[in-house]
């Protein structure tokens, strides 16, 4: 199963990119508001699906959470990862060109959660090594023609926001329920958004295809993806679910190629073989039989 979750995770994560292009790029909302309206409408989405699975079956005990200062931190770090994450992505979006955003998007949630992993113990084997160091060749093949020159004000803002998911994958592989626990970090989240709208309201735009893409982004590939994201992240080392990362940038340039009739260049078909490969690589002693 978690081939299956991580499979379609990745899909709904091309679809964020897409929709996100398609608002943001084309001046369609503004980005406080696309963040706003993609955290209500997820919120929105994730109650009605919990509504759902509440009816279907017996409620299960939560875990157990730390008391005191412990618990304040357990409970808002997610809900403030994801809201740095997403506010940061928004803003990002605004300068940056979408293959310079998601190389540098993708390059801090690697960093990040690598870095982590090593700090923890976790040792990735040569294969591994391998296959993230070609997925990454790939990757900068991919996005090579934006590396010339980012703004500097979108560069910060994107690697902040990779920064952030990257905290938000790896705190979210402890979670014991991921429908609950992506609800409540939604939920948590609404005011905080709709409190930056309010801030920067005399620079508010919103029109109604742009509300509609924030809010297919929001319900659809944020919400419902991210429970995939964690249900897939129980079964994922730290190192794997970094790496396996890299084929969201292949599957959204694919998807502008299918849904925007952007050309499919020979670039983007060799860096998909060195990406999806090197993927490959990192997950074969684990695809063998009997692998642990």
């Amino acid at each position: 199963m978690t081939l299956v979750f991580t499979t379609l995770t990745l899909i709904c994560f091309a679809a964020n990119s897409l929709l996100c292009r398609l608002a943001l790029g084309g001046g369609a909302i503004d980005a406080a508001s696309f963040t706003s309206v993609r955290m209500v409408s997820g919120a929105l989405m994730l109650l009605a699906i919990s509504g759902i699975a509440d009816r279907r079956s017996t409620p299960s005990a939560l875990p157990a959470q730390a008391s005191g200062r412990g618990r304040s931190f357990r409970e808002w770090r997610l809900p403030l990862a994801l809201f740095f994450y997403a506010i940061t992505f928004s803003y990002a979006y605004v300068s940056l060109t979408a293959s310079t955003g998601a190389l540098i998007l993708f390059g801090a949630v690697q960093t990040t959660m690598l870095t982590a992993a090593l700090v923890a113990g976790e040792r990735p084997r040569p294969l591994e090594w391998s296959g993230l160091a070609l997925a990454f060749l790939g990757l900068v093949v991919l996005t090579a023609p934006g590396l010339a020159g980012p703004p500097l004000r979108g560069t910060v803002s994107m690697a902040a926001s990779g920064i952030c998911w990257g905290f938000y994958s790896l705190w979210g592989r402890d979670v014991g329920n991921p429908l609950q626990s992506t609800t409540r970090n939604f939920v948590r989240v609404t005011p905080l958004s709709l409190m930056v709208s309010l801030a920067t309201l005399g620079r508010a735009h919103l029109t109604r295809s742009g509300a509609v893409l924030a809010a297919t982004s929001g319900a659809l590939a944020s919400g419902v993806g991210y429970v995939l994201w964690y249900s897939a992240l129980a079964g994922l080392s730290a190192t794997r679910a970094a790496t396996v990362q890299f084929a969201a940038p292949v599957f959204a340039a694919a998807g502008g190629a299918l849904l925007l009739s952007e050309p499919v260049s020979l670039r983007l078909i060799v860096a998909g073989v060195l990406i999806l490969g090197g993927i490959g690589l990192a997950h074969l002693r684990h695809l063998a039989p009997g692998a642990p």
